[in-house]
């Protein structure tokens, strides 16, 4: 067993030939992740450009890249060839952004796509028209311990896999992105999405979902940040998501997991990054097999920042035809949108009252 663990991959496939960066946008993700990641991967950053050029050049200093842009019309000159669009701005700002791009550009597009699934439509539509080659940055998929579990889930250790849940109770400094006041959906759209994303990875797409989302008394001016959900594959699956960011009573109760479940074992993934973000803790995996003891899986990255490579890493294959499309496509990302309206429809909707 401790071979076959040792043998299976957790990184990504890289590009042969890696594509030159032009970043849009200069907030805390790009700070935190983006660039982290492609400086560990070997990623060249061309510039920056962002609306708050004080920023932009900021962040250009902090990572020594050899320009800033002063316009998005001077940083989309620099054309397709060989060059990959980071974009990382508001879900609300994307379609403005992606429509400023060269016809034919490769592009990685921060999550959400748009606010709601009707802008995401018209994303994924301007997309089409504008022939972008595209992924949308649902690097979960691509965290050391995702890559794993999927491994070892395709190869049969856990047996059939029957439920998937996830849990966090942690302290989410909302205040770090500013953007995020007076928006109407957050929890769910910029967070739970991950989530949702991930389940469709793994189980593929549910025929419906249940949920209920709910502000918390310490973040009054935002909007819901606590989540209950399940999503419907049948009598034989259980798929969960229950999340509560206003957790502010130390470490020492936090939770921040994933659990597989199958009929020969289970898995269990610490997402460390949540617990103390930005700074984080380890992530862990472990694993039991026939009711044997839980045991450690060595990890060798973390979802933040090293998932980040993989959905760059994809655009970067997929415009030089190494793959068809990359997994995160505006196609795909788009049923992931679906699942989300759907499930703030439902908390819109209500629960069934208690017969009488």
């Amino acid at each position: 067993m401790s071979d076959l663990l040792t043998d299976i991959p957790q990184t990504p496939v890289p590009p042969s030939t890696p594509r030159r960066i032009i970043s849009i946008g200069a907030g805390g993700i790009v700070r935190d992740a983006h660039y982290p990641a492609y400086q560990k991967a070997g990623f060249q950053v061309e510039g920056v450009y962002d609306s708050d050029r004080a920023k932009a050049q900021t962040l250009a200093d902090d990572f020594k890249l050899p320009r800033v842009f002063l316009t998005m019309a001077e940083a989309t000159a620099e054309g397709i060839d060989g060059v990959v669009y980071d974009i990382a701005v508001p879900a609300s700002a994307l379609f403005d952004v992606l429509l400023a791009l060269p016809n034919g550009s490769a592009v990685l597009i921060q999550k959400p796509l748009g606010e709601h699934l009707d802008e995401a439509r018209r994303i994924r539509d301007l997309c089409g028209q504008k022939q972008l080659t595209t992924a949308v940055n649902f690097q979960m998929r691509y965290a050391p311990f995702s890559i794993l579990a999927k491994h070892l889930i395709d190869t049969g250790i856990i047996g059939d896999l029957h439920s998937m849940e996830f849990r966090v109770t942690v302290h989410t400094p909302w205040s770090l992105w500013s953007f995020l006041e007076g928006i109407p959906r957050l929890e769910i759209l910029y967070h739970s999405i991950h989530y949702v994303d991930l389940m469709r990875h793994f189980l593929g797409e549910p025929a419906c979902v249940h949920a209920r989302t709910t502000r918390h008394p310490i973040n009054p001016t935002l909007a819901a940040t606590r989540t209950t959900m399940i999503l419907d594959y049948g009598d034989s699956i259980s798929a969960n998501i229950l999340t509560n960011h206003g957790h502010d009573h130390g470490r020492k109760h936090q939770e921040s997991y994933i659990r597989w479940e199958g009929t020969k074992g289970a898995i269990r993934a610490q997402m460390g990054v949540l617990l103390d973000y930005p700074n984080g803790e380890a992530d862990i995996l472990e694993l039991s097999t026939k009711g044997s003891e839980w045991r450690g899986v060595q990890l060798t990255g973390t979802w933040f920042p090293d998932a980040f490579t993989g959905t760059m890493g994809s655009v970067m294959r997929a415009a030089d035809g190494e793959i068809d499309a990359a997994a995160t496509n505006v196609h795909d990302a788009y049923q992931t949108m679906a699942v989300v309206e759907a499930a703030y429809q439902s908390s819109e909707t209500g629960a069934t009252p208690i017969p009488h």
